[in-house]
Parts: structure tokens; C-alpha cells; sequence
């Protein structure tokens, strides 16, 4: 299974945006399913419900700091670089989709309630976070295979 239908089978099965794609590159990045559903748990429905960046944009953002981070400050130049990888991965998203914003994305204003909504059939007839999903996962792979 491709990774792209890894996310979307995690996000229909219950997982929230940022979840699903972390989740869906278990094999590269080498956390276990529960360990990448944790990192990823707060992310959801744009941070915590709150309706900010996107959080397939996040599990991107999650991923690639996994993949590509850098973990000493004194390097000089490391935190711009990797800034400019975080900046074309959400960029690449907002050319596909519109934007990175998840209340604009979903067409509403922000959640003052942090309950999420029932996963019904008809929550995934109007929500485009399935394929939005996918969608992430897609650009994080063609951005793997470019490195």
C-alpha cells in the first residue's frame, strides 16, 4: 500500500489529519504506530481544533523533521535550511489545494468546541480531509524521492 493510501486508511478509520500522515511513513521515519499517533495526537482538526494549519500540512511538517531535522542549534544555517524544506512542502499543498489553513480548507470558522464530530458517512461526504490527506502524503513522497 502506498504511502498516500496508508494516510487515507488511518484518516477513515478514526485518526485525525496530522495522525494519519505520520502514521503512514511509520516505515521511514521508525516509530511505531502508537509512538507516531501520540507525536501526532495534538495536531488534529488544525491544532488542537482550533482550525489553524492544516494538520496534514503538520504530519508533513512532523515527518520531515524526523527525515531531515536538525538537532544542534549551533550549526549555522541548519534551522533556515530546514525552514526552506517546511516552506516548499506547504507550499506545494496550498498550490493543490487552496490553502494550508484548516478553517479555510473546510469552508467554516474556528472550533470553539473541542470535541471532534462523529465519523459518519455523512461527516466524509462533507469533509475533504480524506483526500487531503492523501494529498500530503503524495508530496512528502515526491519530496522524498527528490533528496
Amino acid at each position: 500500500m502506498s504511502h498516500k493510501e496508508l494516510a487515507i486508511s488511518y484518516f477513515k478509520s478514526g485518526f485525525n489529519c496530522a495522525q494519519s500522515v505520520v502514521m503512514a511513513f511509520r516505515d521511514l521515519t521508525g516509530l511505531s504506530e502508537s509512538e507516531s499517533a501520540r507525536l501526532a495526537s495534538s495536531f488534529g482538526g488544525g491544532l488542537g481544533r482550533l482550525r489553524e494549519v492544516c494538520g496534514a500540512v503538520s504530519g508533513m511538517a512532523i515527518v520531515a523533521g524526523i527525515l531531515y531535522g536538525y538537532d544542534d542549534p549551533k550549526v549555522i544555517g541548519a534551522s533556515a535550511a530546514h525552514y526552506a524544506r517546511v516552506q516548499e512542502l506547504a507550499n506545494a499543498f496550498r498550490a493543490r489545494n487552496g490553502s494550508i489553513v484548516c478553517r479555510e480548507l473546510l469552508g467554516g470558522a474556528a472550533a470553539t468546541n473541542p470535541t471532534p464530530e462523529a465519523r459518519t458517512a455523512e461527516y466524509y461526504k462533507k469533509r475533504p480531509c480524506a483526500e487531503l490527506v492523501g494529498d500530503a502524503a503524495e508530496i512528502l513522497d515526491e519530496y522524498i524521492a527528490r533528496q
